[in-house]
C-alpha cells in the first residue's frame, strides 16, 4: 500500500477544490461565468465543453475517488449513460448488455439503439458464461450494472473484464448502487465507471447529474462526443455537488450499518418473504461480495407477502418517504413496477423477478430502531386479513 496516497475521507473532502487565492476562503470559489476569454490562453473554456474551472476541478475528485485518470460530470445519469454508450457503439456494432439492469437504461437500448442500427444481446442470467455466448465478431462493449437495481445482484467484474479483455472488447459499468466508497471496478478491470451522480454523489436529493471516469484516452473519445449532446452541467449544481461528495464516506458508511442491520431484521421477519442483500449470509452473492466490494452497501429491496398490501404499506410510513429516487441521508422506499422498471413490459419485470410485492428500500442516516418502528406500524396497517 503506498503510505503517501490521501485517506477515503481526505479525498472527498480535499481532491478537486479550486483555491480561493483572492480572499482565502476555506471553500472553492464558484465561477458563474457561461464566457470566458479565448485570447492567449491555454484553454479555451465553454460550459458545454465540460471544462469550466468548477467542472474541470470537480471532475478530478471523481477520478480520484474511481482511481481513475479522468472524469467527466453530466447533468444525469442518463446523459453519463447515453453518451457513454454511443461513442462506443455505430451502426453494424453490437453490444452485451446484463440482464438485470436499471430501466431507464434498458428502455433507451430497446428503444433506440435498433434506429441506429446498434444491435445487442441481454444475457439469460449474470454468470461469465452467459456473457460469453452474447459475444458476436462485431461486439464492441460489454455493460454491466453491479450491484443492479432493484434486486442487488452482483457481477464477477474480475471475470466479465477477463473476458472482454481476451475479446478486446470495451467495458463499461454502473456503479451508482455501490458507490467508489464500497467499491471501485477500476481496480478490476473495467475500463469505464458510469454513476448517477444523483444519488450517493450528491446525497441529499437536491442535485440530478451524472459521471463517467475512465482513463484520459478514453475520457478524450467520450468528451468529443458528449460535447455536441450538451449534456453538461451547470456549474452552480456543480458546486453544491462538490460540496455534497465531501461528506460521501462518512453518508455512505453510516448508511451501510443501518442497511445491515434493517436486512437482518426483515430477514427475520414474518410480514416479508424474501430480503435481497448482499451482506447477508443467505444472499447467493454474499462470497463474491466480500470478494469485490468493501461493505454491502445501503441500498436493499424486499418482498412482502401477499397477505399484506405493498401500496398501503408504503402510505402508512410516516419517517420513511415513498419517494423516486434514492441514495439520499433520509430513508425512502418505493415500488420498482410502478417506477424505476415501469417501462419494462410485464414480461420483463417478471423475467427480472420484479413483482408488484417487491420494494425497494434506499436506507438513509436515521436512528435505526425508528426505521425499524416505522416499518412495523406500516406493516401492521397494511394487513389484508386483520
Amino acid at each position: 500500500m503506498n503510505s503517501n496516497k490521501p485517506g477515503l475521507n481526505t479525498i472527498c473532502t480535499h481532491s478537486g477544490s479550486i483555491e480561493d487565492k483572492t480572499f482565502k476562503g476555506s471553500v472553492s470559489p464558484l465561477y458563474m461565468s457561461t464566457s470566458f476569454d479565448f485570447m492567449d490562453v491555454d484553454t479555451k473554456r465553454y460550459p458545454r465543453y465540460f471544462n469550466t474551472p468548477n467542472q474541470e476541478h470537480l471532475s478530478k475528485k471523481i477520478a480520484a475517488l474511481e482511481h481513475a485518470e479522468a472524469a467527466m460530470i453530466f447533468g444525469s445519469g442518463m446523459a453519463a449513460i447515453s453518451a457513454t454508450l454511443l461513442t462506443f457503439l455505430k451502426s453494424g456494432d453490437h453490444a452485451v448488455i446484463q440482464n438485470d439492469i436499471y430501466g431507464g437504461t434498458r428502455n433507451f437500448i430497446e428503444s433506440h439503439f435498433t434506429s441506429y442500427g446498434i444491435e445487442y444481446c441481454f444475457t439469460k442470467d449474470l454468470s461469465p458464461e452467459s456473457f460469453k455466448e452474447c459475444i458476436q465478431p462485431n461486439t464492441k462493449l460489454i455493460y454491466i450494472e453491479t450491484p443492479s437495481n432493484p434486486l442487488l445482484k452482483l457481477v464477477d467484474i474480475f471475470a466479465i473484464a477477463k473476458l472482454a479483455k481476451n475479446h478486446q472488447i470495451i467495458t463499461a459499468a454502473d456503479n451508482t448502487f455501490a458507490s467508489p466508497i464500497i467499491q471501485n471496478p477500476i481496480d478490476l478491470g473495467i475500463d469505464i465507471v458510469i454513476h448517477s451522480a444523483t444519488k450517493y454523489f450528491g446525497g441529499h436529493s437536491d442535485i440530478s447529474a451524472g459521471a463517467v471516469a475512465s482513463s484520459q484516452e478514453i475520457m478524450d473519445k467520450i468528451w468529443d462526443l458528449a460535447k455536441d449532446f450538451g449534456g453538461n452541467l451547470s456549474d452552480y449544481t456543480v458546486w453544491l455537488l462538490e460540496r455534497s461528495m465531501k461528506t460521501l464516506g462518512i453518508r455512505v458508511k453510516a448508511q451501510q450499518r443501518n442497511a445491515k442491520r434493517l436486512a437482518k431484521y426483515l430477514e427475520k421477519h414474518a410480514a416479508i418473504k424474501t430480503v435481497y442483500y448482499p451482506g447477508l449470509k443467505s444472499s447467493e452473492y454474499h462470497s463474491l461480495a466480500k470478494i469485490q466490494m468493501k461493505g454491502y452497501g445501503a441500498m436493499l429491496s424486499f418482498e412482502l407477502k401477499y397477505r399484506f398490501d405493498s401500496e398501503k404499506f408504503l402510505k402508512a410510513l410516516t419517517l420513511i418517504k415513498p419517494s423516486m429516487s434514492l441514495a439520499g441521508v433520509e430513508s425512502t422506499m418505493l415500488l420498482p413496477s410502478k417506477t424505476s422498471h415501469s417501462l419494462l413490459s410485464v414480461s420483463d419485470q417478471a423475467a427480472q423477478g420484479i413483482t408488484d410485492q417487491l420494494i425497494r428500500f434506499s436506507v438513509g442516516i436515521e436512528t435505526a430502531k425508528d426505521l425499524i418502528k416505522d416499518i412495523e406500524q406500516a406493516i401492521s396497517a397494511s394487513n389484508l386479513k386483520k
